[in-house]
């Protein structure tokens, strides 16, 4: 995976902030741009007269000083642009993704990275997660990471969730930043049982092939990872847990990032995201990373059944 710009948005709030920071670090890790959106959905301006549009434009260019300041303070040298973007948040910052990956005529274009807040200023308190971040993580054909947790020293860890072979990109990426980062690689293979299942004797040889199936994937996985990361520290886990996503959120209060697959189901509705995923996001306490996963799963994903968790764990002829 070549990794290229990063791309943050702002707000003023001070989930943006930390987003803001995070990302002009994780750019000059990289030695690539830092590329900074603010959206005031400037398609409202029909509905506003010109003197109070003029000032919403005036106020957005002024955040974006800010957070252009704050982050050449974390990096200095580090090359930074602005935008006002003139759509709702995450569409600017979808848009600005799509714009900023730098393209030549047949070569592949380094995937951008967009970093939001895990809260902006027009949430509710109740909700864990702001909409921008849930849309964005949702829809984004490139890494997003939400930057949850409070600011604290390096663990020196990267936890990054394996389900199967179709995570590999997630786990590639996970690689990157912890070599970037001088910090060990952690594969966190999680699965658990029905409820009704655990009870079934019948049950048991199909629940134990499964298990050993996504063992001997997560194993090659790390062969993988340790031929094209030689120096890298690199471990394997393959747990049985009451919920995938409580482990991963668990490793989460010992990591510098947990990276997951963007497992986007086939058939939702109100949720453009697997539960374990969204969970993650939800409850992480250090920025999570959500990396696409080939297209193909999508149609993996609704024809696996049953399924705890994200997981599956039985398959019934």
């Amino acid at each position: 995976m070549s990794e290229g710009p990063v791309v943050v948005g702002t707000d003023g709030s001070a989930g943006a902030a930390r987003a803001v920071l995070w990302a002009a670090q994780e750019a000059a890790l990289r030695h690539q741009p830092l590329h900074i959106v603010c959206a005031v959905d400037l398609d409202l301006s029909e509905r506003l007269s010109a003197d109070t549009a003029r000032r919403v434009r005036e106020a957005a260019r002024s955040l974006l000083g800010e957070a252009a300041a704050a982050a050449s303070d974390r990096a200095p040298g580090l090359a930074v642009s602005t935008e006002v973007g003139r759509e709702p948040a995450a569409d600017s910052l979808l848009r600005a993704a799509a714009s900023t990956a730098p393209r030549a005529e047949g070569v592949e274009a380094p995937a951008v990275t967009i970093v939001v807040g895990s809260r902006g200023l027009g949430g509710f308190s109740t909700l864990l997660l702001g909409s921008v971040g849930l849309t964005v993580a949702g829809h984004a054909g490139c890494p997003v990471v939400v930057v949850r947790g409070t600011e604290r020293p390096p663990s020196g860890a990267v936890v990054v969730g394996v389900r199967d072979e179709e995570d590999l990109e997630a786990v590639r990426f996970a690689g990157e930043t912890a070599r970037r980062r001088k910090a060990s690689l952690r594969l966190l293979s999680t699965w658990t049982y029905l409820q009704y299942v655990g009870s079934m004797a019948p049950m048991a040889d199909v629940v134990r092939v499964a298990v050993e199936a996504e063992a001997a994937a997560s194993t090659r996985m790390l062969g993988s990872v340790r031929e094209e990361f030689p120096d890298l520290e690199v471990s394997e886990e393959v747990v049985r847990v009451p919920s995938p996503a409580g482990e991963l959120v668990a490793a989460s209060l010992h990591a510098d990032l947990v990276v997951v697959g963007a497992r986007r189901p086939a058939h939702h509705v109100g949720r453009a995201l697997g539960r374990v995923t969204h969970a993650v996001l939800q409850h992480a306490h250090c920025p999570v990373a959500v990396v696409p996963r080939a297209l193909s799963s999508h149609v993996a994903e609704s024809s696996r059944l049953p399924i705890a968790g994200n997981r599956p764990v039985a398959v019934v002829p």
